[in-house]
This record gives structure tokens, C-alpha cells and sequence, in this order.
């Protein structure tokens, strides 16, 4: 059987698929979900359209709806975060048509975005909200079959937000990101140490004893803070909300706005979902050998155009995903191209924390199309007790155990006579 396709190399297959394995041993939560799709098959004549990183994890993701019934397509949702050797195992071992390639031009992107919603999706599953963005601007007569789609990431609910305030959305999207066992994990934990996993991948520099400057307080930021500050580096948090900028103070962090962090950081992260967030103005005073880097979704939160008209002359690569420009007496270091690091020069969040986020994607489906008559156009997110059933699957594989309200305890939450 021909799959259609558009990946690097076909032959990569098999060192994929044992990668795969590798992640789902760590990924109990969606073997569970699996094993129960593959009897109920609640996704049966559904054709989903996921618009994800390719990754082994995605891949575990990719092979749960199959099991459900599903017709699958993927294509990825940032030029640099594909794993070649998953996009061969999906296509040679699943049959699943993949459209990705890692470092493809931007041109290559949206023609493998446009190749996915050819399938003529039922649902989308973004990360970023590419998928919903393409079919409201340029591919309308796809809205004829969609359902719903689900949305992964924080860059892509706040473009959802929009709108869906505006009245654009034409179809309703679960916010996957808003399930706790999604953002307080993670954003948190997963992104955390991703992104300081890229970092180090990139550099090979010792963090301990650097200022490391954090853009944003939001979950992601928070965990990039924790988890450079566990390697011993100085960091610095800059935000625009005063709440998170509070909660950054009292969580033991420098806070101040970036024009002034700009001239004593070693190392800068943005995580804001924002453009322009490290700016022309603020290349002008960092220091000579600075390191900057970019964890949110988009491109657009460091200003590379700006830089590149200060520089003098095009950047050099002076090691993989690094590369230098130059300016008057002082170098700059920009990695991954100013696109997400713990994609571009690492493998991602771990699958462990994964389990949990695409736990949130297949039950989201499920629940998308169990509903579909009762949503409207609006973003939503999962039921609570979808969001509780994940966590108690995840306790019960790590072998943790917890408390059970007894009769009385639950009877004395549910009134209000009793007092002191």
C-alpha cells in the first residue's frame, strides 16, 4: 500500500520505531487510553488532521487514535522541532501519512499544512493553531465537514481567543492546554527542563554562576526559572503583569523590565507568547558573547530582523543551531534560529510529562465528537473529571497512592450549618 507522504528518508524507519517504544514505556496514561480506543473504537470513521511537533511522543499520540478508529494525517508545527527518523516509523510502520521534514522552508511548511487539510479532517489538532488559522483564511471550504479540533498550546489558545472574541471561529476548539494535567505539568515540569536541555545541547556551557534571564512568568517561564536556578544560575524574571511579577519576586527571582536586565545577562529565554519581547533596543546594550534563545511557540518573540540590520554582515554558524552576529566590538549568539530550543536543538519534553498533555488530545477527541451538538463556537476545555481521571491514572502507574474523603468528610463539604 502507497502512503502518501513527504518525509526525509523512508529507510530511517526502523532506528524510529524502537525510539517510539523507548517513549512509550514512559507514557502509561495514553497505553491505557489505547488499549481501551482499540475495544470501544470511539473514533471510527472520524479523519483527524494533526498539525504537532513530530516527535516519539506525538507518534505514541498518533498510534492511540489509529487504535481508535481514527484516519490519521500529521504534519508538523515548527520547521525545526521533526524527528525524521518518527515521521519514516509513522509512514513504514503504521501507515500513517506524515508531511514533515526537519529545518523545511517556510514555503514547505505551509504546503505540508495545506497536504494535511486535504485529508478533509472531521477534527484538527494543532499546536499552535496553524490548522485553524489556514482553514479561515485560505481553505473555507474545509469548514463544510470539520466538527471541532483541539489545541495543544498556550501561543495557540490565545490566537483561538482572539478569535473567537472577534466572532472568526467557525467551529469550537478544546483548549487542551487549560487541563491542569496540561499546563501545571507540562508547561512546568516538561518545558522546564527541555528548554535548559536545548540550551546546554547547543552550547555546551556551564549555567551555574551565569545570569539567566527569564521573559515571562507564565507556567513555561516558571519552570525555566526553577530549573536554571537548580543549575546554579542567577535569574532574572521580566514580565508586564504585575501579579506574575509579584509571585516572581516572592518566589526569590530579580524582577525588572528588560531594558535593565539587558545589560547584565549572560543568557536570555522568552517564553511569552508575545513578538518582540527581546528588541533592537535591547541588543544595543547586552553584553559582548550574550546568549539568546527562544521558548514560546512563534519566531517572533526575539527581533532577529532587528538584529540583522545591526550586524554587520550575515550571521555565522559557528556550531550547530548557533549562530553569531556580529556588531560593533561584540558578538551576539542567537540559537535555533529564534525558534523553540528544547525543539530545535534537543528532543522536546520528556514522555513521561507527555503521557498527560496527549492523554488531554485523545480525550479530547473522544469528547469532541461525543458532543458536538451541545458546543458552539467558542474555545472550551475538558470536564473536570476528565482532568481528575488523568491525574489518578498517572498516580496509580507511578504507584502512588492518595486519600479517599470518607462519607463524613464529604457530607460536612456539601453543607453549611456547621461552624465553629
Amino acid at each position: 500500500m502507497s502512503i502518501a507522504q513527504d518525509i526525509k528518508d523512508v529507510e530511517l524507519a526502523t532506528g524510529g520505531r524502537y525510539r517510539i517504544e523507548w517513549a512509550g514505556q514512559e507514557m502509561p496514561v495514553l497505553k491505557q487510553i489505547r488499549e481501551r480506543f482499540a475495544k470501544e473504537k470511539p473514533l471510527a470513521g472520524v479523519r483527524v488532521s494533526a498539525c504537532l511537533h513530530v516527535t516519539t511522543e506525538t507518534a505514541n499520540l498518533m498510534q492511540t487514535l489509529q487504535a481508535g478508529g481514527a484516519d490519521v494525517v500529521l504534519t508538523a508545527s515548527n520547521p525545526l522541532s521533526t524527528q525524521d527518523d518518527v515521521a519514516a516509523s509513522l509512514v513504514a510502520n503504521n501507515e500513517i501519512p506524515v508531511y514533515a521534514i526537519k529545518g523545511e522552508d517556510n514555503e514547505t511548511y505551509y504546503r505540508h499544512i495545506h497536504a494535511a487539510l486535504d485529508h478533509r479532517p472531521h477534527i484538527t489538532m494543532d499546536d499552535g493553531a496553524d490548522l485553524v488559522g489556514t482553514i479561515h483564511k485560505d481553505r473555507r471550504e474545509a469548514l463544510d465537514e470539520i466538527v471541532g479540533g483541539t489545541e495543544e498550546t498556550t501561543t495557540g489558545v490565545i490566537r483561538l481567543r482572539a478569535m473567537a472574541n472577534d466572532g472568526a471561529l467557525e467551529f469550537p476548539v478544546i483548549a487542551v492546554n487549560d487541563s491542569a494535567t496540561k499546563h501545571l505539568f507540562d508547561n512546568r515540569y516538561g518545558t522546564g527542563q527541555s528548554t535548559l536541555d536545548g540550551i546546554i545541547r547547543a552550547t555546551n556551557i556551564l549555567l551555574a554562576g551565569r545570569v539567566v534571564v527569564v521573559a515571562g512568568y507564565g507556567w513555561c517561564s516558571r519552570g525555566i526559572a526553577m530549573r536554571a536556578a537548580g543549575l546554579g544560575a542567577n535569574v532574572i524574571v521580566t514580565e508586564v503583569n504585575p501579579l506574575r511579577g509579584l509571585e516572581a519576586v516572592m518566589d526569590g527571582y530579580r524582577v525588572m523590565p528588560m531594558a535593565e536586565a539587558a545589560k547584565v545577562g549572560d543568557i536570555f529565554v522568552t517564553a511569552t507568547g508575545d513578538i518582540n519581547v527581546i528588541d533592537s533596543q535591547h541588543f544595543e546594550v547586552m553584553k559582548a558573547g550574550a546568549i539568546v534563545c527562544n521558548s514560546g511557540h512563534f519566531n517572533v518573540e526575539i527581533n532577529l530582523k532587528g538584529l540583522a540590520e545591526m550586524a554587520c554582515g550575515p550571521p555565522n554558524l559557528v556550531r550547530p543551531f548557533v549562530e553569531e552576529y556580529r556588531l560593533d566590538g561584540r558578538s551576539i549568539y542567537v540559537l535555533g534560529e529564534g525558534r523553540l530550543i528544547n525543539l530545535a536543538a534537543a528532543e522536546g519534553h520528556p514522555a513521561s510529562v507527555m503521557d498527560m498533555s496527549f492523554a488531554n488530545q485523545a480525550l479530547a477527541a473522544e469528547y469532541m465528537i461525543n458532543n458536538v451538538k451541545s458546543l458552539d463556537n467558542h474555545v472550551h476545555t475538558i470536564p473536570a473529571d476528565v482532568d481528575a481521571e488523568i491525574a489518578r491514572l498517572k498516580l496509580s502507574a507511578m504507584g502512588v497512592e492518595i486519600d479517599s474523603l470518607t462519607a463524613q468528610q464529604e457530607a460536612y463539604l456539601n453543607q453549611w450549618e456547621e461552624g465553629t
